[in-house]
């Protein structure tokens, strides 16, 4: 007689129903309102909050928009940056980042990150500047601020705009100040996955500069304040309202889920300590990350990968091949060891489960099967 062999459950990358059903009654009621009124294009939702949103980072302004790459461009385009300048930013970072400079009619110049906080590593910014650089584009990558003093302090010295990447940074702090503070303005996005998702496409720009803060609003909406009056050549590039109120019901709960975040990558720190040829998050005592992700580096990834997929572990790679060496970019003519940092994390880097409802017996699993792999 055979007998069956149990099938292990699957320990998710990240787990949005969990979420969905711990809001559920507010968030219905939330969308059922939307529908129920059809309040779609900017609408009260929307308004209400940007408004929240901007008290949260501790600004002026939020500016909702449909995307975070949508955030990035109107933030560029709102400072002025055109063709002819360039944005100095790191190549260890989603295309995102680079397409919104490249969309505003810039060119992308990178700069090689730090190997232990995989972010911009700001002792090679001054040597990248050149007369036509206008803008830094820093990312808070993973949910770990950058180094942003001395980032700031080539901007000012260089007379050069800042824009912050905050994609993966909700609420995470530098030296106890939010990430979305320091810049000229900041871009967030809400993609589902992210520690503040929609349930689609979303994104802000936030500011304290009030006329940055008017010329986003014109360019999301066909450059128009008063309809059919058109005062810019604009987008189509408004924050749904439905997605607005979805955002609404979640952000009083983000700094929850973010403590909840750091607990789980306190568990993953202390079980992956010892373990050999893994390399945990380095996190600086001048930081509080909010861990959008928990990235390791490993030996022969592609091969632990597949054997955590085998044991029901789901995993990431955030991101495989740095910007020089992608396609879209191949006609800057960047070798990989042009940014040795980057190049050197592509093929390690590994990223575990993480989401605010992991529990310690999941994270038990992860680590007991990331062991067996690395044997």
């Amino acid at each position: 007689m055979t007998t069956a062999t149990a099938v292990p459950t699957t320990i998710p990358f990240v787990d949005l129903k969990a979420q969905y059903r711990a809001l559920k009654p507010d968030m219905d009621e939330a969308i059922q309102s939307v529908l129920d009124r059809a309040a779609f294009i900017l609408g009260p939702e929307t308004t209400k909050f940007e408004n929240a949103f901007a008290a949260y980072i501790g600004v002026k302004h939020a500016v909702g928009v449909c995307s975070g790459t949508d955030a990035l461009e109107m933030a560029l385009r709102g400072c002025g940056i055109a063709a002819g300048d360039e944005v100095l930013t790191v190549a260890n970072t989603y295309i995102a980042t680079c397409e919104a400079i490249s969309l505003a009619g810039a060119e992308v110049r990178w700069v090689d990150c730090d190997p232990k906080t995989y972010n911009m590593d700001a002792s090679q910014l001054e040597k990248a500047i050149t007369p036509r650089t206008k803008g830094i584009m820093p990312v808070h990558l993973y949910g770990q601020p950058a180094d942003m003093d001395p980032i700031m302090a080539v901007a000012r010295k260089h007379g050069l705009r800042v824009i912050e990447d905050c994609a993966q940074s909700h609420g995470a702090l530098y030296k106890g100040r939010k990430t979305g503070t320091f810049g000229d303005a900041a871009c967030f996005s809400f993609y589902p996955g992210k520690n503040l998702g929609a349930y689609g496409d979303a994104g802000a720009v936030v500011t304290n500069d009030d006329a940055l803060a008017d010329e986003v609003r014109l360019l999301r909406n066909h450059g128009q304040r008063q309809k059919y009056i058109h005062l810019r050549v604009g987008a189509c590039h408004r924050l749904d309202n439905l997605q607005a109120a979805v955002l609404g019901v979640k952000l009083p709960h983000l700094d929850g889920w973010n403590r909840n975040r750091r607990r789980v990558a306190k568990w993953y720190d202390e079980k992956l300590k010892s373990v050999p040829n893994l390399v945990t998050p380095y996190c600086p005592d001048t930081v509080e990350a909010v861990y959008h992700l928990y990235v390791v580096q490993v030996p022969n990834r592609d091969e632990v990968q597949k054997r955590l997929e085998a044991d029901g572990i789901e995993t990431g790679i955030h991101y495989p091949i740095p910007l020089h060496e992608q396609p879209a970019y191949a006609h800057l003519g960047h070798k990989p060891e042009d940014f040795p940092a980057s190049h050197a994390l592509g093929p390690r880097i590994l990223s575990l489960p993480m989401f605010p409802e992991m529990t310690e017996e999941q994270v038990d699993r992860v680590v007991e099967r990331l062991k067996a792999a690395l044997r």
